[in-house]
């Protein structure tokens, strides 16, 4: 057993209207990977943003190294050696990989910049961590897995590192590359650097993790060994009851159901000659590696992006979209994957976002109608169970899972009968999963019609009623569900 680096016991954290953390609890040793799990809205990012100094905490102790300590700043935190990785990116996109890296600690001869010492420097920490990432590239020119690895290679950069905390490290990378994060992490365990893992995918969890500490509603529930643990019961510990997802073994379409969307020989700079169609009612899932162009192919049929040729169809009818509002007037509803970019304002109520495709419905003469506006919102938080003390709290204070709800929310006041969801549920814990997977059902048992992007095989399968394979900007398959398996998706998504 290592040394106890890390224990907070007792944190307190309010907010207003909101008991954020109530006597929270952590325990971390040296070389070992705790797993730190929960549903959106537990606590976990409250707890981290405490332990890196980002919050002050309102009740507790901190002790590191057996000493009490209070962090006085994310700067103070960095200095004793915590650090972390955020989910969300936090690079600066015109600055090289070695400029990142290094910002603030920048390599210098006098007066002047030691460029050429920078990028030896950034070289050998990626050859460590075996990443294929130049350090002279631009950051905005890399793929989103490649920058999540250059903000790992940015945290791991400070040589005096003790307690480095991940949080969903492995949610945009490639099998390859968690399979790479995976060995990087075990070498660092053997330097008795301890970790703090927070993930969503509970497959993870005991490829990686040693221990794993429960959290729910805000409070400490139990730490776990994980070599000794079933999934199922981490799954019961986080959400409080057992959650059994049937996976779908045929298709819940009839096959006279009428087809709403043909879409013909698209083309585009990623696209090339895809087609297919979707019936009413139908979960039609789209499958394929980073880069197969399943989200270009949506932006074209979203006026997103510009269509070089092809034709959309809506029921039987050739349609223009142009632009996303052309999208929306058609009944075509998308939710990006980068729902804080694409999907949401941050700094706007629930309200606000919930009604925002759908504000010419609610002027009453020359003025909003605010009071149908936040009827509407009260009724799909309480429909869809979104966490949050009140319509009028700022979408930017919700978790990521409370988030993605008020992103469907607002598709769902539109009345869309064309539904994309890309990477629903990406980032969401798995009983915020569950009340997805059972809405989307629900929603295509209604008649509206859906289309899936999801890199979660399992999700996939579980959700489809068919699946369309893409490799590399082209449509290289399609399977019905009751043929469907992860090893015929795969030989599609790499064209074999």
């Amino acid at each position: 057993m290592g040394e106890t680096i890390l224990k907070m016991h007792g944190i307190q954290k309010y907010f207003p209207g909101v008991h954020a953390l109530d006597n929270a609890q952590l325990e971390v040793r040296s070389g070992e990977v705790m797993a730190l799990v929960g549903e959106n809205g537990a606590g976990k990012s409250t707890l981290m943003k405490i332990l890196t100094g980002i919050y002050p905490k309102d009740g507790g102790i901190i002790e590191y190294f057996g000493e009490e300590i209070e962090l006085n700043g994310p700067k103070d935190a960095q200095s004793r050696g915590i650090c972390i990785v955020h989910q969300e990116l936090n690079l600066m996109q015109h600055l090289t990989v070695a400029d990142n890296i290094f910002i603030g600690r920048e390599s210098s001869t006098g007066l002047f910049l030691n460029q050429a010492e920078q990028y030896r420097k950034t070289q050998e920490l990626l050859d460590k961590l075996h990443l294929s990432i130049d350090p002279k590239a631009v950051v905005r020119t890399l793929s989103v897995a490649k920058q999540q690895m250059v903000e790992i290679a940015k945290a791991l950069s400070y040589n005096n590192t003790k307690l480095l905390i991940l949080d969903e490290p492995s949610a945009v990378l490639t099998d390859t590359e968690i399979d790479d994060l995976f060995t990087f992490v075990e070498q660092l365990k053997s330097t008795g650097v301890g970790i703090i893992y927070i993930s969503h995918r509970m497959d993870e969890l005991q490829r990686i993790t040693d221990r794993i500490t429960v959290m729910r509603d805000g409070q400490y529930v139990g730490v776990l060994e994980t070599a000794e643990t079933e999934i199922a019961e981490v799954v019961r510990m986080m959400v409080g009851r057992t959650i059994y997802e049937e996976p779908k073994t045929q298709s819940a379409v009839p096959a006279d159901a009428p087809i709403i969307l043909e879409c013909e020989h698209l083309n585009s700079i990623d696209v090339k000659d895809v087609s297919f169609h979707l019936k009413k009612g139908e979960i039609l899932g789209f499958s394929g590696l980073m880069g197969a162009g399943r989200t270009e192919t949506m932006r074209l049929l979203c006026g997103a992006d510009p269509m070089t040729s092809g034709v959309i169809k809506l029921n039987g009818k050739p349609v223009r979209i142009k632009t996303p509002r052309d999208a929306v007037k058609h009944g075509i509803g998308y939710l990006s994957e980068d729902r804080k970019r694409y999907g949401l304002c941050l700094n706007l109520s629930i309200t606000d976002n919930t009604v925002m495709p759908s504000l010419g419905t609610l002027f009453k003469g020359l003025f909003i109608n605010d009071r149908a506006a936040d009827r509407y919102s009260e009724e799909y938080i309480e429909k869809i169970k979104t966490k949050t003390p009140s319509t009028k709290t700022r979408v930017g204070s919700l978790s990521g899972g409370n988030q993605q709800k008020v992103v469907i929310s607002k598709w769902l006041l539109r009345d869309c009968d064309i539904l994309i969801f890309d990477e629903p549920t990406r980032g969401i814990d798995v009983g915020a999963k569950s009340e997805i997977y059972k809405l989307m059902n629900q929603l295509a048992a209604e008649g509206k019609s859906i289309i899936m992007i999801s890199s979660d095989m399992p999700e996939l399968l579980r959700m489809s009623d068919r699946i369309v394979v893409m490799c590399e900007g082209r449509k290289t398959g399609e399977l019905d569900i009751s043929e469907a398996t992860q090893e015929k998706i795969m030989t599609f998504a790499t064209n074999r």
